[in-house]
């Protein structure tokens, strides 16, 4: 589904990543990342990383949200919205969040950001072109 979202949800799931990037749990790297979901239905779900010091077991933002989003019922998603503290450039996703976005679809908007609230979007199929999918051909 291809969805434009308004400019009020931009600015509030940006807002919201940034927020909850604060609450990392990051004592590894001091590296900080929030995201924002929004769902179909215009509820907004938070996530942030948590890291362990067995770094394989970390759990990055994205798919902290994505994971919060579906044990609460939730899987048809419009847009997500990432932040950290990086300056020069925009935050984003690395290939396993991508895949788990893919996962729901491959045209819903994610938004990565800066602190200063710019971002750069791209949709979920573009971040992640040649990406694992449910073969349905057998069914």
């Amino acid at each position: 589904m291809n969805y434009l979202e308004n400019t009020e949800d931009i600015q509030k799931i940006i807002k919201a990543s940034q927020e909850v990037k604060e609450r990392a749990y990051c004592p590894y790297s001091k590296f900080k990342v929030g995201a924002a979901l929004l769902c179909e239905d215009g509820t907004i779900i938070t996530g942030c990383n948590v890291e362990n010091a067995s770094y394989g077991l970390s759990l990055c933002a994205e798919r902290n949200v994505m994971t919060k989003a579906v044990s609460e019922g939730h899987q048809r998603f419009r847009a997500i919205a990432v932040s950290s503290d990086l300056q020069k450039s925009f935050i984003v996703p690395c290939g396993a969040c991508r895949q788990t976005m893919v996962e729901f679809g491959t045209d819903w908007n994610v938004y990565m950001t800066k602190p200063d609230a710019t971002y750069k979007v791209m949709k979920t199929g573009q971040l992640l072109p040649l990406h694992f999918e449910l073969d349905n051909e057998n069914e």
